[in-house]
């Protein structure tokens, strides 16, 4: 720092104080220039110190942008929501085959029309009346549904064929006997019609499906599906894929109906499962075999192909 200098100039007194001189009127300079210096540190000072300007620009823009895209998105979540629901509203039902409220598929298909039911069985009348030669004494009543496997040919068999062979037979003994007075024989032939019409009514009860379990009516309509659904000239063919997914439908179709009414039974659910899928499998090699097959059964029983076909969940 320089030291103060002060010096006369034409009669003026000067002071030079760290380079800065004031004169005579010193006493009012001072103070202007110190005021002076002031607002410049100030001005200096506060352009230096004061706090920039906040744009909110970019951060508004961004929060617009991240709003726009959450109302976008949920946009878009109805709209696959409400797509998934039209969706499943016409999905064929994976386990019964055919379109919710098309019951009409089902009701008209053949294995439908094949198999029977405990319901129809108990709407049935009780019997059919039906008059043998050899039943002269009454008429014989046959159940219309009968178990064990007994079909026509059997039928004839049983109540018609054999309970005249008995009588003869009774003839015939009594024949060798030397017994051949015609009251006597008239009375024999009398009796022995009663006993045959007696046997052949406790049959027709025995053989009766309304006194089978759910054993006897499954029995009998797999026989009846084994026989409707195997190709000509080939009865009993079990093994073929046809059959064996016509079966596998009444199995499903009987679950169904069962779970529907216990639904905690979790073991019938599993079988439920697996029966579906083995239904799906069995279909799905009849495709890759033979298409027009595949189509020609689809029908037949009654199922849509998106419930046989793609991913199952049951």
């Amino acid at each position: 720092m320089k030291s103060a200098v002060a010096c006369d100039v034409t009669g003026s007194n000067f002071h030079h104080t760290s380079g800065l001189f004031v004169g005579s009127s010193g006493e009012r300079m001072l103070p202007a220039r110190f005021t002076q210096c002031s607002r410049a540190v100030a001005s200096s000072s506060s352009a230096h110190t004061a706090p920039a300007r906040l744009h909110t620009s970019a951060i508004l823009h961004a929060s617009y942008r991240s709003r726009k895209s959450r109302v976008a998105e949920k946009v878009n979540v109805e709209k696959r929501a409400e797509r998934e629901r039209l969706a499943a509203l016409n999905r064929p039902h994976v386990v019964l085959g055919n379109r919710p409220g098309d019951e009409s598929k089902w009701l008209n298909c053949d294995l439908s029309k094949i198999i029977i039911t405990e319901e129809q069985i108990l709407a049935t009348p009780l019997s059919q009346p039906i008059q043998s030669q050899t039943q002269a004494q009454g008429q014989l009543e046959l159940p219309k549904f009968m178990n064990y496997g007994v079909g026509e040919k059997e039928k004839e068999l049983l109540f018609e064929t054999l309970p005249a062979l008995t009588v003869e037979a009774t003839h015939l003994r009594a024949a060798g006997s030397g017994q051949l007075v015609p009251s006597y024989m008239h009375e024999l032939s009398t009796k022995a019609d009663a006993k045959e019409l007696r046997k052949a009514s406790q049959l027709a009860t025995l053989v009766d499906l309304r006194n089978a379990n759910a054993g006897g009516i499954s029995y009998e309509n797999r026989k009846r599906i084994v026989a409707a659904f195997s190709p000509p000239g080939k009865d009993g063919d079990t093994g073929r894929p046809e059959v064996q997914a016509a079966i596998l439908t009444y199995q499903i179709r009987n679950l169904w109906n069962h779970l529907s009414n216990f639904k905690k039974d979790i073991a019938n659910r599993r079988s439920l499962r697996r029966l579906v899928h083995q239904r799906a499998k069995i279909l799905k090699y009849l495709k890759r075999v033979d298409r027009d097959r595949y189509d020609v059964v689809l029908d037949r029983l009654g199922l849509e192909p998106g419930s046989v076909e793609g991913e199952l969940v049951v």
